[in-house]
């Protein structure tokens, strides 16, 4: 059992997820003030002792991106001035995760980049979900734990999809998580072709796996202008599909995605809490958000006690 204090706080980018977090553990969220200059610097002032603590820090890669990066770095750095013992940054989502590789002449690597700022600044963990590419965790020189939303989404699944059903992977690389919600829920397997003609353009092409007659559940690890799973959807209810649901652990939910979930023939879009919805998506009726503070908060005790969190990414088949 660690002998120093366990403090928690929070930027502004879901205070809300933070609070949970809390309140699972039993405890208060830590007070600080974040807000900004009138040229928009960002300010950070912590309200409490911190000296000899151990701090996580909850801040997700939320709208508007870079100011709460510009947040989390800031924060830290504040954290390590202050004496705290040692710093975890809890990153729910990402960001700069697709930007994992050069795949272009004279792009960047950014997932990179922004791993070297979080621990050059001093963080000496990372606590995140679902990792858009697992091989960023190669990106930083310090432990990093990516937990799966499995075992808040496959629950979900068991209790509200019966029936015939596959599981769909909207392509190539999400297979193997395809592969294994399949297996432990005895369901179908498939995969949709696509090919991306441009940044948040894709054009579904082709079905790979029978579909025809099941109720399909597109799984993927965010959904951001939501072109993509429209399409899947489209291309899955015209191969026989009965109905098409998603299930997705980041809800980005940027530009026109809102509209065209409405829009579209999909039935129920399922998403976890690491990323607030904005209003529009909390009013939308196909949206249901499950939580996933337990996860967290399960997370972040084990590493305070130095105790192993590898049960964390088992599920019951």
């Amino acid at each position: 059992m660690a002998t120093y204090g366990l403090k928690i706080f929070a930027g502004n980018s879901n205070r809300e997820l933070a609070h949970q977090i809390c309140d699972s553990l039993e405890m208060p969220l830590g007070r600080a003030m974040i807000s900004t200059f009138s040229d928009g610097e960002i300010r950070v002032e912590i309200g409490e002792n911190v000296r000899g603590a151990d701090i996580f820090v909850v801040q997700a890669g939320a709208q508007p991106v870079n100011d709460h990066l510009m947040e989390l770095l800031v924060m830290i750095d504040a954290f390590k001035r202050a004496s705290a013992r040692r710093i975890t940054a809890v990153i729910p989502y990402y960001s700069y995760a697709r930007q994992d590789r050069k795949n272009k002449p004279r792009v960047p690597i950014t997932a990179r980049l922004v791993a070297d700022l979080i621990a050059r600044v001093g963080a000496q963990r990372i606590l995140t979900m679902d990792l858009h590419a697992g091989q960023i965790q190669g990106f930083f020189d310090v432990p990093v734990d990516n937990l799966y939303a499995s075992p808040i989404l496959l629950p979900y699944i068991r209790e509200h999809f019966n029936g015939d059903m596959v599981i769909v992977s909207p392509d190539a690389g999400g297979v193997p998580r395809a592969r294994a919600y399949a297996k432990i829920l005895k369901a179908g397997l498939a995969m949709i072709d696509k090919r991306r003609s441009d940044v948040n353009k894709a054009e579904a092409l082709h079905i790979i796996g029978e579909v025809a007659g099941k109720a399909a559940v597109v799984l993927d690890d965010m959904v951001d202008t939501a072109g993509t799973l429209v399409e899947a959807t489209k291309s899955l209810l015209d191969k026989g599909a009965t109905e098409v649901h998603a299930c997705v652990t980041h809800a980005v939910l940027s530009g026109p995605a809102i509209d065209r979930i409405e829009n579209s023939a999909l039935k129920k879009l399922v998403v976890t809490d690491t990323l607030p919805l904005r209003p529009q998506a909390a009013h939308c009726r196909k949206i249901e958000v499950v939580p996933s503070c337990r996860l967290f908060s399960a997370a972040i005790r084990n590493i305070h006690n130095e105790d192993s969190i590898s049960t964390l990414f088992e599920i019951l088949h």
